[in-house]
């Protein structure tokens, strides 16, 4: 059992708005929280504050309070923020979506997490209205934040003059968010995460990064996504920072908006990276206001790391972290040049690890000549590990010990000096440029597929280092499928990332005897053609 190197921060037992809000200063109230790069438009921490305080007084005013779900599907706009705290200040849960969603699954996730309202925003409202109604959402509790014919704006909601309820509940046992995880492997469930485990994680990470309210930090990695959530949106919030919005990634984009907004952070995903690293028209851009860039939601490998600090001369570091984790468990001090950027850093503050052998269950706590101990499965205990899954205890069960360990899915070596790297994995997520994509969710896809007798999916690497979804075909007999037409069959029915971008026909998919797919087997079998 290896303790963090670093000493336990104190965890207040707030609500998050409380957390981030309630220690306001008069002369923070004028402090630039968000920009739209898109019109310039700034709001301010008062601003902020005013419009979650008005938008969670006119939900209560509308019956929505503790006990309720409420969707929330839109990319990065500084709106985004307003409903997401306005939510949470009203008592109810948000469970985020993520807006490259196809109809079918907003309805999935909607009716999961049996939402009654969902939030969105004029250009994803096809597919918003289509999932959200077959989910039992009515027009009148479908919000879209520009305004829509037939449905209420933000505006709506923000103009009533409603207070803000009086509410007292235990920030440990309420649950503020619902992001859905695959976990380390299966379908995506609903990740019971409390006030409590986003107020520590933002407590616990901030110890480690020097993020301070004169930087401005360039949001292009989602706020649907948990990464983005607590270490973009709430991170960047209590420290008193400037959040530039962006919507979606475009490299060109990405470096104007760095240049013009003047960028000294930047959280990233590891392709964005590569990018940085080698795309020639970085150098037609002053982006020499970064001072640091910190990569997560997947693997960055070290020569990248070391190429992109020494182009953009700026510090870069890596982070580890999961949704059912709040999501940050690792990182990199930012005051600790000495440790391999290729690592996942350290653990933070008020957290014990493990590293135990997923066949065994010894555990590791040797080092050997190296100063490496044995490779095991990281185990992560703290109060920023989730409550649970949504109505799965018995994936809960699987994943959290009785003693209050989260099996992370990842195998990990630690080193004498407390820093951790992650070098395989036994969970079977495939990561698509930070995405997460589930073997046995696009299995169960193609499946409905009377073409295909049986598939079984793994990720394969590419050229360019990413990691893509292969699938494995059995064709039902007599049909004559080719790879285009599966292909096609998925993305007409996913999100674009969680597209099959390698099919291969075979006679039979690997089985154990209880019947669970060898993806094992597959991966065998795909080192051996590569050789």
């Amino acid at each position: 059992m290896f303790p963090s190197h670093h000493p336990d921060v104190e965890i207040p037992n707030l609500s998050i708005f409380d957390y981030l809000f309630g220690g306001l200063r008069p002369e923070e109230l004028g402090r630039v929280a968000l920009i739209n790069p898109a019109t310039g438009a700034e709001t301010t921490y008062g601003a902020l504050r005013s419009q979650i305080e008005a938008l969670a007084g006119e939900l209560a005013a509308r019956g929505v309070g503790p006990g309720d779900v409420v969707g929330l599907l839109s990319p990065n706009i500084p709106e985004f923020a307003t409903v997401f705290h306005g939510v949470l200040r009203a008592g109810a849960t948000v469970t985020t979506l993520n807006a490259l969603y196809t109809a079918a699954e907003i309805e999935k996730q909607l009716r999961d997490a049996k939402a009654s309202w969902l939030f969105t925003v004029s250009p994803l409202l096809t597919q918003a209205v289509a999932g959200a109604e077959a989910a039992g959402i009515p027009a009148d509790r479908i919000v879209v934040l520009d305004g829509a014919e037939g449905h209420a704006s933000l505006r709506d909601f923000l103009t009533t003059g409603a207070p803000a309820p009086e509410l007292s509940f235990d920030p440990a046992e309420t649950v503020a968010v619902l992001p859905y995880s695959s976990g380390t492997t299966g379908v995506p469930k609903g990740v019971m995460l409390t006030h409590k485990n986003l107020v520590a994680n933002v407590e616990q990470s901030r110890h480690m990064l020097d993020l301070n309210g004169d930087d401005r930090v360039l949001a292009v990695l989602p706020f649907f996504h948990i990464y983005g959530m607590t270490v973009l949106l709430n991170i960047a919030l209590f420290v008193r920072a400037s959040l530039v919005t962006m919507p979606k990634f475009d490299l060109v984009q990405f470096l104007e908006n760095i240049q013009q907004f003047s960028c000294t952070y930047v959280f990233v995903a590891p392709p964005i990276m590569v990018a940085l690293s080698k795309h020639p028209i970085v150098d037609q851009y002053d982006i020499s206001t970064v001072r640091t860039i910190l990569s997560g939601a997947a693997p960055l490998d070290g020569a990248t790391a070391e190429r992109a600090a020494k182009r953009l001369g700026t510090q870069v570091l890596q982070g580890f972290g999961m949704s059912e984790l709040s999501p940050v468990s690792h990182m990199i001090p930012s005051d600790r040049d000495d440790i391999p950027r290729s690592s996942i850093g350290m653990s933070l503050p008020n957290i014990t690890c493990k590293l135990v052998d997923i066949e065994t269950g010894e555990e590791y706590t040797e080092f050997g000549e190296d100063g490496l101990t044995k490779p095991g499965e990281l185990w992560v205990q703290g109060p920023n590990v989730m409550l649970g899954y949504l109505g799965r205890p018995d994936a809960t069960a699987e994943s959290i010990t009785a003693d209050g360990f989260l099996r992370t899915g990842d195998i990990a070596v630690r080193s004498k000096d407390g820093w951790y790297a992650i070098v395989d994995r036994a969970k079977e997520l495939i990561k698509y440029k930070g995405y997460q994509v589930a073997p046995a969710e696009l299995e169960a896809l193609l499946l409905t597929n009377p073409e295909i007798a049986d598939a079984a999916v793994i990720g394969v690497t590419v050229e360019d280092g990413e990691e893509v979804p292969k699938a494995f075909v059995v064709r039902a007999e007599g049909s004559a499928l080719s790879e285009s037409d599966v292909m096609e069959f998925v993305i007409e029915r996913a999100a674009p990332y969680k597209k099959v971008r390698q099919v291969e026909f075979i006679d039979v998919i690997p089985k154990s005897s209880s019947g669970k797919i060898l993806r094992k087997d597959l991966r065998e079998r795909e080192k051996s053609l590569a050789g």
